[in-house]
């Protein structure tokens, strides 16, 4: 079996808010949306490369440690890789994001800050700070 694309699918109550968010103020590009009977809608995001990270109890509460200074996360966090950090961060914190965390370098360099966004998403934003090989293998600590 090859697969060829992952999408997680996110239930939100408001719709609007949501799209508004993801798609214009962290600017994922549309790439379909559908609407039926009465009020259902749905829209499809491209986010770039997707990857599924799996992570262990112990290396949940450490990433949340490094990012946040405390256990924050819920058992789904979103992260973004951004080629700002700092100025993404601010512009999903005007689009109505909470902010959790500042913008703070891990110890793998990468420029890491933690929100709450619409849909109760927690999101984790993060900018490499050292070059990276196009589709490099994933470095020591994920993201």
């Amino acid at each position: 079996m090859r697969v060829n694309q992952m999408r997680l699918v996110v239930e939100v109550e408001d719709y609007d808010a949501a799209v508004a968010f993801f798609r214009d103020a962290l600017g994922l590009t549309e790439e379909a949306a559908f609407s039926g009977g009465g009020d259902e809608r749905v829209m499809i995001l491209e986010a770039g490369r997707a990857t599924l990270e799996l992570a262990n109890p112990a290396h949940h509460r450490y990433i949340d440690e490094v990012e946040v200074g405390r256990p924050v996360a819920p058992r789904f966090r979103i992260a973004f890789e951004v080629d700002d950090t700092a100025a993404g961060t601010a512009a999903l914190v005007d689009a109505g994001a909470a902010e959790v965390a500042p913008p703070t370098e891990t110890p793998w360099r990468s420029l890491n800050s933690r929100l709450d966004a619409p849909g109760d998403l927690h999101v984790t934003l993060f900018q490499e700070l050292d070059p990276q090989p196009p589709h490099s293998p994933p470095k020591a600590a994920p993201q």
